[in-house]
């Protein structure tokens, strides 16, 4: 596994969003608790979760207590991992129902739960899952630093934010921000200007949904997912080399930044440990130019 930095930190280059275990479609807990292990055997230390993962109108934190499950129960060195999690939405009740609230009031007691639920002294990582509109940013933002000066979360970071809104973050936190996560992948590219201003300032970058538009077609024969009809070079690539086009889209991630760590989805086993390989491909030159060709092509 190689590393990137996240802050004062040293994280896998590849991390996994826990976020499939717990919402529509999840695994049981004996599938979704071995995905999990399966990420810290293949060296993976950096976990991403929320609150507000878990099934519609259900209690919050399902996803918090099968990684914190999944930590204690692991039978290897687990001190290095850093789990992240995130306050201010919820998901009061249909599967497109997902709530913003960033008030102060509501992302400390949101902390508070996560701590509790975490078992933990301090949240490694405290993120602001999203600008709330009728809250005022730099309001949400001061209640990460007062959590931050009350030692419950040791880093922060917002997600889902502009540039106006990550330098004002910055301004409040200073170095106790660390991280933006906004979607970022082959098809969803309108994160760019953030992508540059979190390198400009020394974030790390980490892109939900990393492997939007590659689809799993790998395991569906070639030329029959839409994913290789509008990314064929990725699925290309990918054949030539012997790997997946995830672990093609991964490394192609990798290469747009160095303060860039994806975070992908996984709820097999099979699939982290896919993904955390794409840490140790390094693209050559002219692979790299046919991939940006094919993403520069594609509306």
């Amino acid at each position: 596994m190689h590393y990137r930095t996240l802050g004062d930190l040293r994280v896998s280059a590849i991390g996994l969003g826990a976020m499939p275990l717990s919402i529509e479609g999840r695994p049981d807990e004996t599938r979704a608790l071995a995905t999990i292990r399966t990420a810290l055997d293949a060296g993976v230390t950096l976990l991403d979760t929320a609150d507000s993962y878990h099934l519609p109108g259900a209690e919050p934190g399902h996803n918090e207590l099968l990684v914190a499950r999944a930590l204690a129960a692991y039978g290897g060195d687990a001190d290095g991992v850093l789990v992240a999690t995130k306050g201010g939405r919820s998901r009061p009740s249909g599967p497109t129902d997902w709530t913003v609230n960033g008030d102060p009031r509501y992302l400390k007691a949101a902390a508070e739960g996560s701590l509790k639920r975490l078992g933990v002294e301090a949240i490694g990582l405290y993120q602001l899952h999203k600008p709330d509109p009728a809250v005022p940013f730099e309001e949400s933002v001061g209640a990460l630093r007062d959590l931050l000066d009350e030692g419950k979360i040791r880093l922060a970071g917002v997600s889902n934010t502009d540039p106006d809104q990550i330098r004002r973050a910055h301004e409040i936190l200073g170095d106790r921000l660390v991280s933006v996560q906004n979607r970022y992948s082959p098809a969803v590219r309108d994160s760019e200007p953030e992508l540059r201003l979190t390198a400009e300032l020394g974030l790390a970058f980490l892109p939900w949904s990393p492997l939007g538009g590659i689809s799993r077609s790998a395991l569906d024969g070639p030329g029959t997912g839409n994913g290789e009809r509008r990314f064929g070079a990725f699925h290309e690539i990918a054949r030539e080399r012997g790997v997946s086009p995830q672990q093609i889209c991964l490394a192609w991630l990798l290469s747009r930044s160095p303060t860039l760590i994806p975070i992908p989805g996984a709820s097999r086993p099979e699939t982290i440990r896919d993904s955390a390989a794409a840490a140790d491909l390094v693209l050559g030159e002219a692979e790299l130019r046919r991939l940006d060709t094919a993403v520069e092509r594609t509306p």
